[in-house]
């Protein structure tokens, strides 16, 4: 018999990526965006790219334009299909957009979780429930690590506990998270709860940096692929603080989306994962841009400014060693090397295109009040 999964934020990275993943896996697949992404971060950030490959490319595959939040048309899709698997990856996603609108923030990522979770309990309790948290749920509690400054990044100590990557003992409490960081640990401790208070396979995987080519990339989010739509473009780019040696951990999209599909074939109650690049996939904001660099063969032009983001990591690395432990099977197939090719390969053949149709569109607009 046909599976079916139901993926929310469906045109997104991660959502896009599951989509095509699934569909190979042989499920019918339910997509919900409402491509918020472009109210969050403007026309650049725009999704309905993606939906629309995904509605030519994909067979079966079904998309509603629905808000999350919104109950009653969420609960009328769950009245009509019968998932054996929801991803849900629709969420407000920037730390810094957050503190402009904090009820937005909260209503998407909490309250719109909470919508997917409670009608997954009443319509389709057997099905598996994915939820694509964030490394920002530790708010900025990793800043407080003994981290040693050197020549393009900071580091950690050999010996310290942390230094093969932060594992899910780290402590979410007593510290700064940012009104995102907040909004995404409410719904991660709820999506939790009801897997260990309703008995339901449910699952949190704590992401690192999400990055792959369907991103679509932006200042505030998306630091990889915005800086080599930059690069390739020449754009300026903005470094902010630290002195661009910030580390993070890359994770492609594709073995995010493999680490779904592991823990669907074998699932289990109320589990939290750390799921980033690790010590196999991690880069500092200096060494992003030395790199591109080299593949695009451009320079980059960059400003510095002495002020970081609120709650900002200095140093983070995921330590993905329970899910390992969990399902043994499961290994990158994308180091950080191979992520920023595929990122500049996709960028080189359609940064032109994309900016050719923005600017198509505005001109467009502006023939219609002529």
């Amino acid at each position: 018999m046909e599976k079916l999964a139901l993926i929310t934020g469906s045109a997104g990275l991660i959502g896009s990526e599951s989509v095509k993943f699934f569909a190979k896996k042989g499920f019918k697949i339910i997509g919900i965006d409402n491509n918020m992404r472009q109210y969050f971060f403007g026309v650049d950030a725009s999704t309905d790219w993606n939906r629309k490959e995904l509605e030519s490319k994909i067979n079966g595959y079904r998309h509603f334009n629905v808000d999350i939040r919104d109950n009653k048309k969420i609960e009328a899709i769950f009245k009509i299909y019968k998932f054996d698997l929801i991803i849900h990856t629709a969420a407000q996603p920037s730390h810094d957009w957050a503190a402009k609108e904090p009820f937005t923030d909260f209503t998407i990522n909490a309250n719109g979780t909470l919508v997917m979770l409670e009608n997954f309990r009443k319509y389709c309790p057997k099905a598996v429930f994915i939820f694509t948290s964030t490394n920002k749920v530790y708010g900025d509690r990793p800043n407080t690590l003994p981290l040693i400054e050197k020549k393009t990044r900071f580091e950690m100590p050999k010996k310290h506990k942390f230094y093969k990557g932060i594992d899910e003992s780290m402590s979410l409490d007593n510290c700064k998270h940012s009104i995102f960081g907040a909004s995404k640990a409410a719904a991660d401790l709820m999506v939790q709860e009801y897997g260990k208070y309703f008995n339901l396979k449910t699952a949190v995987f704590r992401g690192g940096c999400l990055t792959g080519p369907a991103h679509s990339g932006t200042q505030l989010h998306g630091f990889l692929s915005y800086l080599v739509k930059c690069i390739a473009t020449g754009k300026k780019y903005t470094v902010f603080g630290y002195k661009g040696k910030q580390v993070r951990d890359n994770i492609h999209s594709y073995d995010l989306v493999n680490m779904f599909w592991n823990f669907y074939k074998e699932p289990r109650y109320g589990e939290v994962y750390n799921a980033g690049g690790s010590r196999h996939s991690n880069i500092s904001m200096i060494e992003a841009i030395q790199k591109v660099e080299k593949i695009l063969g451009k320079k980059a032009v960059y400003e510095y400014k002495e002020d970081n983001r609120i709650g900002d990591h200095i140093w983070y690395i995921s330590d993905v060693s329970k899910f390992k432990k969990h399902y043994p099977k499961w290994n990158y197939k994308y180091d950080i090397n191979d992520i920023l090719k595929d990122i500049c390969k996709h960028t080189k053949v359609t940064a032109y295109t994309d900016s050719y149709s923005i600017e198509n569109k505005l001109t467009q607009k502006t023939a219609v009040h002529l």
